[in-house]
Parts: C-alpha cells; structure tokens; sequence
C-alpha cells in the first residue's frame, strides 16, 4: 500500500494571524478615518476664513469666553453663517431688486481692467462648474476603444447636436470615456449609435469598475446582465 508522503499544508502562525487581522482593521478604518478627517479639516477652513467677519458681539464662542472665561471651539460655525448668508444673497437676487444690483455691480467691475479678467474667468468656471453638477449622464455603456475588439466602459452623455450631428452621416452618440483610477479624467467621443452597447448597470456602479480597475466588479455573487444594444 503507497502511502502518502505529502506533507500537511503549514499552519498559520501569530504573526500572520496578527498581520491578516492589522490589514483588514486597516482597510475598514481607513476610508472611515480619511473622510472624517477630510470633514474636519474643510470645515476648519471654513470657519477660520468666515468667523473673522463676524462681529464681536456676535460670535458665539467669543461670548461664553467673555461671560463664563470658557475658551471654546465651535467647529462648524462658520460653515452655518455661510450657508446661511449664501441663501440670503440667493433669495435676495432672484428679486428684481437683486437682479438690477447684481447687474449694476457687473458692469461696473467690468469696467476695471485686471479685475475684469479675473471676474470673468472666475464667473465661468463657477458657471460650468454648477451646470456639470446639475447635469448627469444618462446610462453607462460599451465603446470599441481604441481599436476594433477592445472594450471600454463610457458613459452617455447626450445625443450629438448642432454641426456634428449636422456633418454626421449616421446619428451619432457624445460619450465621454473615463480613464483609470481617476474618472474625472478622460475622452470626448462621438460614437455611431448602433456601434454602442447600453449597460444595464447604474452609473455608480461602473464609476467603480473603472476606479477599481476591474477589482469591483457591481453584483460580484450575480452573473452579471447580458449588455443590450441600442435600439
């Protein structure tokens, strides 16, 4: 009779326990802690550039230092007046008293030279930033990027519009491919419609296919959907 002479698999010692136990502590503390820590540090800024502008009389934390010798840190304070005077100022220009003060504020900083260039870029970035957060994409999706046979994950932005839907001799789709880790980043593509196949995944959840590399994959335990193409 042959016996078996293979030897048992090693057992796992302390230090691999302990060191298995400090990683997973690590990657559950982490995100925790960076974004607690991200809150705190933002909202100290705040508050350090907002509360100088407040008078004496009052700010909260200078009265109690006043009144009860107490030194307190009201973390967030200056985060609460901002919003707050940021809706006022809304409330008051969608007047037609804000809106002829607004207007008659523009045209007289556009009369200043170097201030004028710094307004206006300024003004637009805040513009363009405001209507990307208003705006969102419509379905995540395939493109054959950067050759035939290669997938890559998009994202529909709208149907092409203007010149190039114009010069275009199929209708044509804009998407916009990110890049990997980092999905802010990316191309511009006008894609034939029939040439794209729609995801039934949620834009989050190919947000994280893509920032993950491929190593989050959206319903792991599931068989993922069958992609469907445009109709």
């Amino acid at each position: 009779m042959k016996l078996d002479t293979e030897p048992p698999p090693p057992k796992r010692g302390l230090l691999g326990a302990l060191r298995n136990n400090f990683l997973t502590g690590l990657i559950v503390i982490a995100p925790i802690g960076v974004t607690i820590w991200l809150i705190w540090t933002i909202t100290g800024w705040i508050d350090g550039f907002v509360l100088p502008f407040i008078p004496s009389a009052y700010n909260p934390a200078l009265l109690i230092e006043h009144y009860f010798d107490l030194t307190i840190d009201i973390r967030g304070l200056g985060v609460v007046v901002f919003l707050i005077f940021t809706f006022v100022v809304g409330w008051i220009a969608k007047g037609l008293i804000g809106r002829s003060l607004i207007a008659w504020a523009e045209r007289l900083v556009l009369t200043l030279p170097v201030v004028r260039s710094v307004y206006s870029g300024l003004k637009q970035i805040t513009e363009t930033v405001l209507a990307q957060g208003e705006a969102s994409f419509e379905k995540a999706c395939l493109v054959e990027y950067p050759r035939r046979g290669i997938w890559a994950i998009a994202f529909i932005s709208s149907n092409a519009k203007g010149e190039i839907a114009e010069r275009a001799n199929t209708p044509m789709v804009s998407v916009f491919m990110p890049t990997t880790p980092n999905p802010t980043s990316g191309f511009l593509l006008f894609v034939p419609r029939e040439d794209i196949i729609v995801l039934d995944m949620s834009i989050e959840d190919a947000a994280k296919l893509v920032i993950s590399a491929g190593l989050v994959y959206p319903n792991g335990e599931k068989k993922p959907p069958e992609p469907r193409a445009i109709g």
